[in-house]
């Protein structure tokens, strides 16, 4: 077996993806000796094979939308044509793209990247194998794990690539199937709906709670599935998936709903019912990291019970978000950098659905506060009421703020509509830097935007709201 060659940092992060590269970027700015393995694509699973790609797919669909309801706008244009494998090609060349930004951006900063399988023979180094050449032993003082999730398998249907996809197939599709079912009515699962069925798929959603996009607010939840609901997608809600097989005819599936059994057949399944943290082969244990059901246990900063070795993002658990992963980078290095000391403030994180319609949300839903106890005040505003949504022809969607009504903090934000994954951030700032409903009022949001609907809905909250 050839020796490994030693190489020293001061820090060593395993993972490329948007928790891990944004750690080594920030590690290296601070003057810390830095490498990144990364045994795949730089970028992680986000920017090749996750956020990205799919927005690249959705922005497609969305334009299609557009230009069949041209005529509402009095421009005639002839029926639009989908080249299927042309849209698929254009996502991967977006990733591609940024893959090569990542690395430019790293190799500026002077990381030390290093291509392949990472694995932690003892605290304080990591062991790369790679596929060509000689095997690398990393020694640092301080080794951040973020290596991500997977697709989590079912045991009765598992991934083949052909019939039964992964988000990964479901990108990658050589040619556009006539039918999809789609198991699991999460981010991942609602956005593949929205967008194989505005290219004329037949959709069929199954989903074992009792709502779509369970994590959302119940309202949020009933106007995105009604809304997809008009496009065409079919949904099974409070359904679970008895039994799947795979034949030469398509994918035959046994659904439990309300004590009755049904059967539903499509060409292609999209299973999409979570994630799993990347932890195997690690070598987690031969340390004291400690590891429960596939994720790793961290307290503030990510430390692990390991002195030395930290682990952030998606292979730490809930919510599995990149801009999650990126923010515990930072907040982590810096914390090794000696910047941040103490208890670990815990920010807000937005989340966002980007299917048609958009959803987003920040803080605690509606239910989430009252059940916490003390009055709440809520504030609900509708798109209709909004001037620039109607004259975009785009006022299906609202507005809602959840408030504390003893003290005016911002409890939670829930928006569905056009661009509400660009507007939660408004909220998500306000909630950062704990302003009150006060601050909110006295912010003045331009004319005409859409923004002007999240102002209305604070108003709305304490009986103030002009427009409705």
């Amino acid at each position: 077996m050839m020796a490994a060659q030693t190489q020293d940092f001061d820090v060593v992060v395993i993972g490329g993806g948007p928790g891990g590269y944004v750690a080594a970027l920030r590690a290296a700015q601070l003057g810390l000796r830095t490498a990144l393995v990364e045994r795949e694509s730089l970028g992680g699973i986000c920017l090749n094979w996750g956020c990205i790609p799919t927005k690249a797919l959705l922005h497609a669909a969305d334009t299609l939308r557009r230009i069949r309801h041209a005529g509402a706008l009095g421009i005639t244009v002839s029926a639009p044509e989908v080249d299927f494998g042309k849209l698929v090609a254009r996502s991967r060349q977006v990733s591609q793209r940024l893959n090569r930004g990542v690395a430019h951006l790293l190799g500026k900063a002077g990381v030390g990247v290093f291509m392949g399988t990472a694995s932690i023979p003892a605290a304080g180094q990591v062991r790369v194998a790679g596929a060509q050449g000689r095997p690398q032993l990393l020694r640092a003082a301080r080794t951040i794990v973020a290596t991500g999730a997977r697709a989590r398998e079912l045991p009765m249907l598992p991934f083949d690539g052909d019939r039964v996809w992964s988000y990964r197939d479901a990108l990658s599709a050589r040619s556009l199937p006539r039918s999809l079912a789609v198991v699991g009515a999460g981010a991942i699962g609602m956005e593949f709906a929205s967008f194989y069925a505005a290219l004329g798929t037949e959709v069929t959603v199954v989903e074992a709670a009792p709502r779509v996009l369970p994590a959302s607010d119940e309202e949020v939840s009933a106007f995105v599935q009604q809304a997809m609901a008009r496009d065409g997608v079919r949904f099974l809600v409070g359904a679970r998936l008895q039994q799947g097989q795979v034949r030469a005819d398509g994918v035959h599936l046994t659904v439990e709903q309300g004590g009755a059994a049904q059967q539903l057949q499509a060409e292609r399944v999209l299973v999409a019912v979570g994630l799993a943290g990347n932890v195997d082969g690690l070598g987690l244990e031969r340390t004291r990291v400690a590891v429960e059901q596939g994720l790793i246990r961290v307290a503030d900063w990510g430390a692990t019970a390991e002195p030395g070795i930290h682990a952030i993002g998606d292979v730490t658990g809930a919510p599995m978000l990149a801009h999650k992963a990126s923010h515990e980078a930072i907040a982590c290095v810096e914390h090794i950098a000696g910047l941040r000391q103490g208890a670990q403030h815990r920010a807000p994180i937005p989340a966002c659905v980007y299917g048609h319609p958009q959803s987003a949300g920040v803080g605690l839903t509606e239910a989430q506060a009252r059940q916490r106890g003390g009055e709440v005040r809520v504030g609900r505003f509708p798109l209709e009421g909004n001037g620039k949504a109607i004259a975009i022809d785009e006022a299906a969607g609202f507005v809602k703020t959840v408030f504390d009504a003893a003290t005016g903090e911002l409890l939670g934000a829930h928006l569905v509509g056009p661009e509400a994954t660009e507007l939660v951030h408004g909220y998500t700032l306000a909630a950062t830097l704990e302003t009150t409903e006060a601050e909110l009022m006295e912010t003045v949001f331009p004319h005409p935007t859409l923004s002007e609907a999240m102002h209305e809905a604070v108003l709305a909250a304490y009986g103030r709201a002009l427009h409705i």
